[in-house]
């Protein structure tokens, strides 16, 4: 592995935006100016959170080019051209997935030229079963991974409202170093994807003061807290007149650390006596689960004493050992149909 990868940085939550996407420009002129990488840029148009690993595969996806300047603000054209004064790079929108956007980006755009996925940083957490399994951070790095590519998913822990722009920079400082120092000492699965390397990582960085001091936050190895979710519609077909349209409720696309991610509805007619429902998960007890809840060493106990918890996965699903250490013989079905 080269010492400087090249590196597709991506993520959930779309282009520069100080309220959806507040921290993909910091890490991308952080990983480039501070540790002087290569980082390629193909992020999802719109706020694509909750949405996994999806592909769409009946539509056309489309881009275009993006030219970012230091405020986030950028010009975006339908075909490449060279960068202009005060722009930082050119960078790739998708109106796709984000595992579309990372996929296109290996096999299309760059093959065989990225050496590692950054997917992130994504706003709010992604600690624990019940948002891994729904993340489209960690999806994208899932995804990744199934074409063989050393892949993490970064995602930066939402606890104060609203979040200090000053701990931006400390985060972007410890994600980027953590990621550096897997990079240089990636982990051994012998079930691995790569030659028996692990898949991929999930880091989670609480934003909290502590990221401000001196010593900085502590870094602890996790597994994946198992928890589980309930409701995560609200029936809205009461609160909806017939001259109504569904662009009059307020939906949302995401909400992780109670930090909502809005993002626009098309206007459809709402007829009398239709169900109707949006998305308003009760998010109470994966937010600010009890300490007595969480498994010590678990990924939802790390970002709860306010440590910065980086967990080794499988780009596969998690089986029961129920059958693992039984003779193929014994595992054949006995029994009348």
């Amino acid at each position: 592995m080269p010492a400087s990868p090249t590196v597709l940085l991506t993520n959930d939550d779309g282009p520069p935006n100080s309220k959806e996407s507040p921290y993909v420009l910091g890490l991308y002129r952080y990983l480039t100016e501070q540790l002087g990488w290569n980082v390629k840029v193909v992020l999802p148009s719109s706020q694509k959170s909750w949405i996994g690993k999806a592909y769409h595969i009946k539509e056309i996806t489309k881009g275009s080019y993006f030219y970012p300047r230091e405020d986030g603000q950028g010009d975006i054209t339908d075909t490449s051209r060279p960068t202009k004064d005060g722009e930082l790079a050119e960078w790739v929108l998708l109106d796709g997935t984000p595992a579309t956007c990372a996929n296109v980006a290996l096999h299309n755009l760059w093959p065989g030229q990225i050496d590692l996925v950054i997917s992130g940083p994504n706003l709010g957490r992604n600690t624990s079963a019940a948002f891994a399994l729904s993340s489209g951070t960690i999806g994208t790095a899932l995804s990744s991974s199934l074409s063989k590519i050393r892949s993490v998913a970064l995602s930066y822990g939402t606890v104060v409202h609203p979040t200090p722009t000053s701990y931006h920079e400390p985060a972007h400082r410890i994600g980027s170093r953590i990621i550096e120092h897997l990079w240089h000492n990636w982990g051994e699965d012998q079930c691995g994807l790569r030659d028996g390397e692990v898949d991929l990582y999930s880091i989670n960085i609480p934003l909290i003061e502590g990221l401000l001091s001196e010593e900085g936050l502590k870094v602890c190895w996790t597994n994946i807290w198992r928890n589980t979710y309930g409701r995560l519609f609200k029936d809205v077909s009461a609160e909806l007149s017939p001259d109504q349209t569904r662009s009059d409720v307020s939906i949302t696309a995401g909400e992780q650390d109670g930090e909502a991610k809005t993002t626009a509805v098309r206007p459809l007619p709402a007829k009398t006596g239709t169900l109707s429902f949006k998305w308003a998960p009760e998010m109470k007890g994966l937010i600010t689960p009890s300490l007595s809840s969480l498994p010590v060493g678990s990924d939802g106990w790390a970002i709860h004493q306010g440590y910065v918890s980086v967990t080794p996965l499988r780009a596969s699903f998690g089986e029961p050992y129920t059958h693992q250490n039984t003779h193929v013989e014994d595992r054949i079905w006995k029994m009348k149909l």
